[in-house]
């Protein structure tokens, strides 16, 4: 086997000079891009100026400042190979990145909706990072906004993740959003009772309660006429709204009813059933009848 040594070294040698002319472009692509990187740390403190300016929270600012960042070097990246490769034009470039951007956009539809869903919540701010939210079966307390999932630590102590694309698209009841919340318990009385005498038994009790608030003052309803008794709805506000506040408040005033009203002489009815027995034609035992009073 003979090895035409010439014919690789001119292979060596043509290589060599083109890298040689090459070399200024490469040499022009690489400042570009140093350049661009400049520009990509410059568009991220600006933005994140501009976040904390607008009031948005620190993980905020860090993510809008890291997608400005990102978007200047992914333009500086493409200016700078159209100056490396002469060859490659700007629009063959767009060209190519248009073709395989929709099989990308095909293949992970489910991650660039959760990411635009991430940047709509940071922007819009429906909820914050420590609210308390209800979103769908799931209660709980907002630990991170992050740009694919939202993280939510539930009351008894798990972690649940949630894609952002269900937070957008889906209802969510914000707990914490006002600095007040109104709670009710309900409860019936007898209807031999002085409606207006429980009235003002319950609202004189609910003002020595700690854990609620006067203004807006506590107020009983009536709201129902039932079987055996009269429904009366017990509103009352908290503040501050979470969980915690809320049970902790609800326990007090129910205490506090089962106290004041048998103090006060109010009954407080509960279901009562009449068994009537019955005796069959020839003196077998009948069927019972159990209607409701």
């Amino acid at each position: 086997m003979n090895l035409d040594f010439g014919a690789i070294w001119r292979r060596l040698h043509n290589l060599l000079q083109g890298f040689v002319v090459s070399l200024p472009n490469l040499v022009i692509g690489l400042l570009i891009f140093g350049l661009f990187m400049l520009l990509a740390r410059l568009a991220r403190d600006a933005v994140c100026g501009l976040a904390r300016r607008a009031d948005h929270p620190p993980g905020n600012e860090v993510v809008f400042g890291r997608l400005a960042s990102w978007v200047v070097l992914t333009l500086g990246a493409l200016v700078a190979f159209t100056v490396i490769f002469p060859t490659l034009t700007a629009a063959s470039l767009f060209s190519a990145l248009g073709v395989s951007g929709i099989a990308i956009g095909f293949a992970f539809k489910d991650i660039f909706q959760n990411l635009l869903a991430g940047l709509l919540l940071l922007i819009t701010r429906p909820f914050r990072i420590g609210d308390q939210i209800v979103s769908g079966d799931h209660e709980g307390t907002v630990e991170d906004i992050q740009v694919r999932a939202t993280l939510l630590r539930t009351y008894d102590n798990r972690l649940i993740v949630i894609p952002n694309s269900e937070l957008y698209t889906n209802r969510v009841v914000v707990n914490t959003a006002m600095d007040k919340r109104r709670l009710s318990v309900q409860l019936g009385i007898g209807y031999g009772q002085d409606v207006a005498q429980a009235k003002e038994v319950i609202v004189q009790g609910l003002r020595e309660l700690p854990e609620i608030l006067q203004d807006p003052p506590p107020r009983v309803l009536a709201r129902d006429l039932d079987d055996y008794s009269v429904r009366l709805e017990v509103r009352f506000w908290i503040n501050p709204p979470i969980r915690k506040e809320a049970v902790e408040a609800q326990d007090a005033v129910l205490e506090m009813l089962t106290r004041v009203l048998p103090e006060a002489g109010v009954d407080l009815p509960y279901p009562i059933h009449q068994v009537l027995l019955t005796e069959a034609p020839g003196g077998a035992p009948g069927r019972g009848e159990i209607p409701e009073r």
